[in-house]
């Protein structure tokens, strides 16, 4: 049977989204399925209320290269292998996630992020077949529309060493991604060999930078077929992509897009939408997925404690 694993970057201010997502893991993946979530060393004793058989708590220096000495009282890292530009939050959090999938001895890794939830059982043959793991892309996605997308393809085919390529680009964002821990390895020993810095320094003197666009990008422009081969444009996640809050309203919206090869979804913690209407929008979507729920049908939302 494949190994699969699901891996979380997390942190204090997110801590009640994962508690929501670590439960959808162990409610809804196969049995032998652990819960990776990585965490900053000043909130392992919070997430380690989740610890147990199958879900293990990370800290994420562990991860780091000893160069990588954080800045008090700030959000930042400063390298000393190349102290500027000194490392930013959001960087870092990406070198940790590449870090853990480096490491990792199972044969795909789901990442999802905190504000993720699976919302019915799913299964490794889902993510591995025929020993290839699931590549999520979306082609011709990106153009001058999207400068910042444009961006992070230039500087995933510079670390890898690869010319420049013309738009539109392919997509591979999503906020829940199946990589191949044996592709992330040969991925970030090319980085190495292509700029002659250890991989952690190179990423994390850019400015800007998507791991999934580098990891997508190495698929298909350095590894090729067969790695390449289970490619498909399906998130398997319902993505609710806006930083607007949610209401009750918007919420039935939501679910009303829920499609049968969904098995998680994603409302941003960026959204600030309210805790009761977010459990209300969770709890209607696992619903429609037991009744066989389909998007022109009407989703009903009942907000927790209303007493409906």
């Amino acid at each position: 049977m494949p190994r699969i694993a699901v891996m979380t970057k997390s942190f204090a201010p997110d801590f009640e989204l994962c508690v929501a997502l670590n439960r959808s893991v162990l409610d809804y993946a196969p049995d032998k399925v652990q819960h990776d979530i990585i965490v900053p060393r000043s909130d392992l004793k919070l997430f380690g209320r989740l610890a147990g058989p199958r879900t293990h708590i990370h800290c994420e220096a562990d991860l780091l290269p000893r160069s990588f000495v954080p800045v008090p009282f700030s959000n930042i890292t400063v390298n000393l292998a190349r102290p500027f530009p000194p490392v930013r939050g959001w960087i870092q959090q990406q070198v940790v996630k590449l870090a853990a999938v480096a490491a990792s001895e199972d044969d795909a890794v789901l990442i999802a992020d905190s504000d993720v939830e699976f919302i019915r059982p799913f299964t490794a043959e889902m993510f591995i077949r025929d020993g290839k793991v699931r590549f999520f892309r979306k082609p011709d996605q990106i153009d001058k529309r999207l400068p910042r997308h444009m961006t992070w393809h230039r500087v995933a085919r510079a670390l890898l060493g690869l010319p420049p390529a013309k738009p539109p680009y392919a997509d591979y964002i999503s906020s829940l991604i199946a990589w191949d821990p044996m592709i992330v390895r040969r991925m970030l020993a090319r980085i190495a060999a292509t700029t002659g810095r250890p991989w952690p320094t190179a990423i994390a003197g850019q400015i800007d930078f998507s791991e999934c666009m580098l990891y997508g990008v190495f698929v298909d422009g350095v590894s090729g077929a067969p790695a390449n081969s289970f490619a498909s444009d399906d998130p398997l996640c319902l993505l609710h992509w806006e930083h607007a809050p949610l209401n009750l309203d918007g919420a039935a919206d939501f679910v009303r897009g829920l499609r049968p090869t969904d098995i998680a979804a994603m409302i941003p913690s960026k959204s600030r939408t309210p805790p009761a209407v977010r459990e209300a929008a969770f709890a209607a979507l696992r619903a429609a997925h037991n009744t066989g729920h389909r998007s022109q049908e009407p989703a009903k939302i009942i907000e927790p404690g209303s007493g409906v």
